[in-house]
């Protein structure tokens, strides 16, 4: 709602001052912008009334939240995109006192403060987005960093500058949209801080912490011991996002500076989605080992068994053979006896015939699960193969930038404006560059590792079974 400040000494104004009034001054407590492309547009609004009105007219709350809503998720857009533009073409560390910077700590103060519930205490009622940070660090152990060096800084009293020192540090981390999303999705915890309809816990709130992310391209510093957090007022300038119509396109170097950036950000997501993969190839080839050595030692009991059931084998024979040769001999009723020695015998030599033939079941089942750990050693070295083929493939994409960067830097060089500037990045590209080769090797040596881990492995594999047959 928009608010006018007629003078206090005229209890009665007419509606000419009153008119005058309102083109000096508006109040935009609750203002209602909208998206033209990627401007901002301030629309005339609706609720001003220039004529006095005894029956002011009431909108639907919900409709309200909702337009507010949308209002600071564009807010959001325009600020992290205008961010994001300077700071590139600006090419080094973002400080405190950036203009871009400062407006987007206010959006983001905000857009956390939309919708929150009033809290009681002994002076009063007091809304702070404070209470809602502090879950972070239970969500992501990484931020109990952060919220440990908040509540370490001396020149912090209020909560509202503890909740913005916060933010300038999870920035400086880089892990602001990481922490926001843990934040976001636990609906059930920020329902004690916010109201249902509130930005945080509506779709609004999701989209401008996936917005969030595009801010991992930029570098900021902060310090916060000389900065007063606590009673800094947050209001937007909406200057900044107005359309302008003599405003150019960036230069074609700095189009190209950005789209080296993302191809480098892309390089390296991708080297971290490797490095995951030979971490899982690894713990894979682990548990092949494991399973390895409990085989080995399966298969040395089986062997000791068959022995033993041969050596009682042989001497069942020789009790036999003792037995014929006593049955020659020896009379008839003696022969009856050992008859039924003889019987025993037999019958104590078929069990043991059952027992070995068990024992050639077991080491069936032995040789056919050395053939499914071949088969795995098998898979194992397509997965070598094909992380082979994306080192090639990331090979050529380094060889790519590579090219790109000499050819900037062939462009900069006939280039007069900014040449300190481009030069300072021309250089964070090669050490960057440099960093990217040097993993690629790692990678190649860990890959290497990896195989011939995997050849000592089926080696071993092989010699598992015994070459005796019975």
């Amino acid at each position: 709602m928009s608010a006018l400040t007629p003078p206090t000494d005229m209890p009665t104004p007419t509606t000419d001052k009153i008119t005058q009034a309102a083109m000096e001054t508006i109040y935009l407590c609750k203002f209602r912008v909208s998206m033209d492309g990627e401007w901002l547009c301030l629309r005339e609004l609706d609720d001003i009334s220039l004529t006095p009105d005894p029956e002011p007219t009431h909108e639907d709350p919900n409709y309200l939240m909702a337009n507010e809503r949308m209002n600071l998720m564009n807010m959001a857009k325009l600020s992290i995109k205008g961010l994001i533009e300077s700071a590139l073409n600006l090419g080094r560390t973002l400080d405190s006192d950036y203009a871009p910077l400062q407006q987007f700590f206010v959006v983001m103060e905000h857009c956390l403060k939309h919708g929150l519930k009033a809290k009681k205490t002994f002076l009063g009622q007091n809304k702070s987005f404070w209470g809602p940070l502090e879950l972070v660090e239970k969500l992501v152990p990484e931020a109990g960093e952060i919220t440990a060096s908040v509540k370490d800084l001396p020149g912090l009293k209020t909560p509202v500058g503890r909740g913005r020192a916060w933010l300038r540090l999870a920035l400086m981390q880089k892990k602001l949209s990481e922490y926001m999303k843990a934040l976001i999705n636990k609906k059930e915890l920020l329902s004690e801080f916010y109201e249902p309809n509130a930005l945080m816990m509506e779709e609004e709130g999701a989209i401008i912490a996936g917005l969030l992310v595009g801010l991992n391209v930029i570098d900021a510093n902060f310090c916060m011991k000389g900065e007063d957090l606590d009673s800094q007022v947050g209001v937007i300038d909406f200057s900044m996002y107005l359309k302008d119509g003599n405003s150019t396109k960036g230069s074609e170097g700095d189009g190209q500076i950005t789209a080296i950036l993302d191809q480098k950000n892309y390089v390296e997501e991708l080297n971290r989605h490797l490095n995951a993969t030979v971490n899982n190839l690894q713990a894979k080839v682990d548990a092949l080992e494991k399973s390895n050595t409990k085989l080995t030692e399966e298969l040395a009991v089986a062997n000791n068994r068959i022995i033993t059931l041969q050596e009682e084998m042989e001497r069942v024979k020789e009790e036999s053979s003792y037995i014929l040769e006593s049955n020659r001999k020896g009379t008839k009723q003696d022969r009856t006896v050992d008859g039924q020695a003889l019987s025993e015998a037999r019958k104590h030599l078929k069990e043991e015939t059952q027992l070995r033939l068990d024992v050639e079941k077991e080491l069936e089942m032995q040789i056919s699960m050395r053939q499914e750990m071949e088969l795995a050693m098998k898979m194992l070295e397509k997965d070598v193969c094909e992380k082979q083929d994306a080192l090639v493939s990331l090979r050529q994409q380094l060889d790519d930038l590579r090219a790109l960067k000499h050819e900037l830097s062939f462009k900069l060089q006939s280039s007069d404006l900014g040449v300190k500037q481009k030069s300072e990045l021309n250089s964070r590209l090669e050490e960057k560059t440099n960093q990217m080769a040097a993993t690629i090797k790692q990678l190649e040596q860990s890959e290497k590792d990896l195989v011939k881990q995997a050849k000592t492995l089926n080696c071993a594999a092989s010699k598992l079974i015994p070459k005796h047959h019975h």
